[in-house]
């Protein structure tokens, strides 16, 4: 399927191996990604929380259903993707855009997605832009919408204009920071402290490059600065009410509610949850942490499977009464 896409390119010449790599042309370079599962199996699109990588979906995606296929990207800027063009921002309606040039590439008119934490953020968005493309949406540790009081708006929006201004007076010497092995997995180690050894070996396989004196991360360090485009509350509930996908969110009793969630932000946070509720979607706690899906798969997979499963089903039921009202 992929050989004939225009604009998409194999990176691994085995064909019918389990995992392959994928690269989706860009105007500024290309999104890169990992392919699991039959051809032309069920279209699953995985994104990626802010500062990881589609490896963080590797322990997972071998434990759901295998009639899917799944397929994982690098978030601009993240991973092995292409970084965006000087003086540009990584915000939220790029990523967005970024998801709809990939499944254009791949020719996916309707498809399930599954966010971790940022990438639920971006798939949210997603799912309420286009709720045509979208049949089944699972949010991994995050709330697809995460509301700013529009009080602080201003500010954030004045910081990153700032940061990004200084970022670009910085020589590319200055931007480029070089480090041992050892030093880089403390830097992550530091970051991220629930992470499994398991776990950051994974991430750093697409995270890591090796330079001249030791490595550095392939990220993009302007995902750093402060995202300028922030919707208010209210907002977040106008999108959220037009997905129209089948919703499941997985919280992490010790995720990101605890991690991330101020006492200013509870209350907002529980009305999105609660909005979900209302409209028929499933809302679940899990035992662990923000990368739970990555550190426990199996506590996550279950769900997750069972999910994709009766929505597959229900999609066979609807083909099949179709079928049977043109006899």
């Amino acid at each position: 399927m992929f050989q004939a896409l225009k604009g998409v390119r194999h990176m691994s010449s085995v064909v019918k191996q389990a995992v392959s790599e994928l690269s989706v042309q860009v105007p500024w370079g290309e999104i890169r990604g990992k392919v699991w599962g039959p051809d032309h199996g069920r279209p699953v699109l995985c994104l990626h929380g802010w500062a990881d990588n589609c490896g963080t979906f590797n322990t997972l995606i071998p434990l759901l259903p295998k009639e899917c296929r799944y397929v994982a990207v690098d978030l601009a800027g993240h991973g092995l993707s292409s970084h965006r063009p000087a003086g540009e921002f990584y915000a939220f309606p790029s990523y967005v855009m970024d998801v709809r040039r990939v499944v254009d590439a791949l020719q996916w008119s309707k498809f399930s997605i599954i966010g971790h934490s940022m990438g639920g953020n971006v798939a949210g968005m997603f799912s309420a832009l286009y709720p045509e493309m979208v049949d089944a949406l699972v949010l991994l540790d995050s709330f697809g919408f995460l509301p700013t009081d529009p009080k602080g708006m201003i500010k954030a929006v004045r910081q990153g204009m700032d940061q990004m201004i200084q970022f670009d007076k910085k020589t590319e010497e200055e931007k480029r920071r070089v480090y041992t092995y050892e030093h880089a997995v403390k830097r992550l180690t530091a970051a991220n402290p629930t992470l499994s050894e398991q776990s950051l070996q994974i991430l750093l396989e697409r995270g890591l490059v090796q330079v001249e004196g030791g490595v550095e991360f392939t990220r993009d360090f302007r995902i750093n600065l402060k995202n300028i485009v922030r919707i208010s509350f209210e907002q977040s509930l106008e999108f959220q009410s037009r997905i129209q996908a089948a919703v499941l969110v997985i919280l992490a009793e010790d995720g990101f509610e605890k991690m991330y969630i101020t006492e200013d932000q509870s209350g907002t946070a529980s009305a999105i949850l609660q909005a979900y509720r209302d409209r028929n979607h499933t809302v679940v706690t899990v035992p662990g942490d923000h990368h739970v899906h990555l550190n426990d798969p199996q506590v996550v997979a279950p769900l997750v499977s069972d999910f994709l499963q009766d929505k597959m089903l229900s999609h066979s039921v609807r083909q099949t009464d179709k079928q049977t009202s043109k006899l």
